[in-house]
């Protein structure tokens, strides 16, 4: 589950920061302001053992990429990373709920998994999200790992017309027919389609403009009333200029 940040304005707020959570408590941190964003926003079914923290049996195989403002001393942005390593212990990603991998299996020795991103609505701006990119493209230069998959989601709050009005015309951003995946539950996209505009989250149109792929047809994910679609990065093919902008602006 990728949440994208709605017109995001460019600037950053001084003072922040974006590290690797190096702690349980900066962990705990970032699962609460998951359970902000995705149940108390947005309305989605989080089943937890622990009340406004979101946690499931992935989050303890995964690092926590996260973003903090020192000023305020708290966290305001996060992303949630599944190793290759992690998801082989765990026996697997937290795409494959929603999608049939097989045609990625001989990529997983370097496949990366991003999941769980959101950001809080006061700090919702180009640089934050910079930021999260910036961390995400150093953690996998430094780790030499080769492709990066994630849910992007698309909401269903008008019953799923415009996911599917924008589903439609993704065509042209499919990835190889090698590398497509299944959606265990489809979203009926013949069913809903209108024909009507429909404007492109922020997120998924910056992982176009980078390079990714869309993986296949959308799955519809009722918990959290969500079009996902399985976007997936070859960091080999990700746009050297659009790449380097998110980077730079990390490390400004």
């Amino acid at each position: 589950m990728l949440q994208q940040a709605p017109h995001a304005r460019a600037s950053r707020r001084p003072g922040l920061r974006v590290t690797l959570a190096r702690s349980k408590t900066e962990i705990l941190e970032a699962q609460r302001l998951r359970y902000r964003i995705f149940a108390e926003e947005m309305g989605a079914r989080l089943p937890s053992r622990e009340p406004g923290v979101d946690q499931d049996i992935y989050d303890p195989f995964c690092e926590h990429l996260i973003v903090r403002d020192e000023s305020a001393d708290r966290v305001v942005g996060t992303y949630r990373i599944l190793a290759p390593e992690a998801a082989r212990r765990i026996g697997g990603y937290y795409s494959e709920t929603e999608f049939d991998l097989t045609r990625l299996q001989l990529l997983r020795g370097g496949m990366v998994e991003i999941g769980r991103s959101c950001i809080d609505p006061e700090y919702r701006t180009g640089g934050t999200i910079a930021l999260l990119w910036g961390g995400l493209a150093r953690y996998m230069a430094q780790g030499n790992y080769r492709y990066l998959i994630g849910c992007a989601s698309i909401s269903m709050a008008d019953g799923g017309h415009a996911a599917a009005n924008l589903c439609s015309r993704l065509g042209d951003h499919l990835a190889p027919v090698e590398y497509r995946v299944f959606p265990r539950h489809p979203l009926p996209v013949d069913r809903l389609y209108t024909g009507q505009p429909a404007e492109m989250p922020p997120l998924i149109k910056g992982y176009l403009r980078a390079g990714a792929w869309v993986g296949g047809d959308p799955a519809w994910d009722p918990d959290f009333n969500t079009a996902d679609l399985l976007i997936m990065m070859s960091m080999a093919r990700v746009d050297q200029r659009y790449a380097r902008h998110f980077v730079e602006r990390q490390a400004a």
